[in-house]
């Protein structure tokens, strides 16, 4: 069976309904994957990722391959078992991580010597190593290293990255395929970089697709770039990318981003933002967030969402819900938490459910206005 089964495409725009098929069931996209950076998504268990209908989940290579470790998740029999998933799993490479620690790390066309921030120790990555870890993690799809950009970034450095990106990537594919993770039913991706500058990203595409790779990536965004700028990066390469092959808009975003990254043709996202802004008390409904903090909550006890389901809001009132957060219990952290990642969850499927009625077009431009999004009247 092909990796990625296509379904349809909207009638009103570029939206894209398909399937991606892993060894650990079956992804309906356009998808979002929930963060579990270090192996568990914070303050929420595997039980509530089920349980909210979650179908895959994010975790990290740079993190996991300094602690525990590859013996220790080796031991347990790959990652699926270590977490207690045993749904499909994506691990990024771990780069953007490396390559952010600006004074702790050394590149060359090798690869890149870096110092852990747990205790000081040099490491040194390769593009083949870093399969060689994801090998032992059992992903179901696997990230290669590649160089990403800061923002701003001066153009000679941007196509040097392009170039590094490029031949690390031809190593990469070389060594999956050299030593059979294909043939154990992961799936390698490629990562478009290039900065700001529209050239450097369509000659990123165009090399990448030479590869032939199992799916897309468009990277080196949500680093600091005005949002205008980064959907413009977007509109240059998604239609470059094979029809056939799933596209993955990484690092972004907050929900009217997603809505509108979809319509352009994009099928998989992952951010930490609905846990990250959970922890501080920042709640996502369709009429835009609720900073549960706030006075304006101390005596409504009223839902945290009066449109929402999930456990938080059918069982706790915003008033009791700022109350946790203000006497520092975890409980509020979980809620939040919960809520949000939900609502994205949630969020997809409606996403699914307009492009499969050819209404995805009326669907944005009502999210958008209710969202109170600056995409509006773009």
């Amino acid at each position: 069976m092909d990796f990625y089964s296509f379904i349809k495409k909207d009638k009103s725009c570029k939206a894209r309904r398909g399937v991606i098929h892993t060894a650990h069931g079956d992804i309906q996209a356009p998808f979002f994957m929930p963060v579990g950076t270090k192996a568990t998504v914070k303050t929420l268990s595997q039980e509530d990722l089920r349980e909210m209908g979650s179908e895959i989940e994010l975790s990290n290579t740079y993190h996991l391959f300094l602690r525990p470790g590859l013996d220790i998740i080796g031991k347990a029999g790959g990652l699926h078992k270590f977490m207690s998933w045993e749904r499909a799993i994506l691990t990024d490479s771990g780069g953007y991580q490396v390559f952010s620690l600006t004074d702790w790390r050394k590149l060359s066309d090798e690869g890149v010597e870096f110092q852990s921030h747990l205790d000081g120790l040099k490491h040194f990555l390769t593009p083949e190593r870093v399969m060689d870890i994801q090998a032992v993690f059992g992903s179901d799809m696997v990230m290669p290293l590649d160089e990403c950009s800061p923002y701003p970034c001066e153009r000679e450095p941007a196509a040097e990255a392009v170039r590094r990106t490029t031949m690390w990537a031809r190593r990469t594919k070389e060594h999956f395929l050299k030593t059979g993770m294909d043939k154990k039913g992961q799936r390698l991706f490629s990562i478009v970089q290039g900065s700001s500058y529209r050239d450097l990203r369509e000659q990123s595409a165009r090399e990448l697709i030479a590869l032939d790779t199992d799916g897309y990536a468009i990277g080196g965004v949500s680093v600091g770039e005005p949002v205008k700028e980064m959907f413009e990066v977007l509109s240059w390469v998604v239609d470059m990318l094979p029809q056939d092959k799933p596209r993955y808009f990484m690092g972004i975003g907050m929900p009217d981003q997603i809505v509108k990254a979809v319509g352009m043709g994009i099928d998989m996202f992952d951010t930490v933002i609905p846990t990250r802004y959970g922890r501080y008390g920042t709640c996502f409904t369709d009429r835009g967030t609720v900073v549960i903090r706030n006075g304006q909550f101390k005596e409504d006890f009223g839902p945290l969402d009066p449109e929402c389901d999930c456990v938080a809001c059918k069982n706790y009132s915003r008033a009791y819900i700022r109350h946790l957060f203000n006497a520092g219990e975890v409980l509020g952290l979980r809620l939040a938490a919960y809520h949000n990642v939900r609502y994205y969850v949630k969020l997809m499927r409606r996403i699914r459910e307009a492009i499969e009625q050819d209404g995805y077009d009326d669907f944005q431009k009502a999210f958008f206005l209710k969202y109170g999004s600056e995409f509006t009247t773009s």
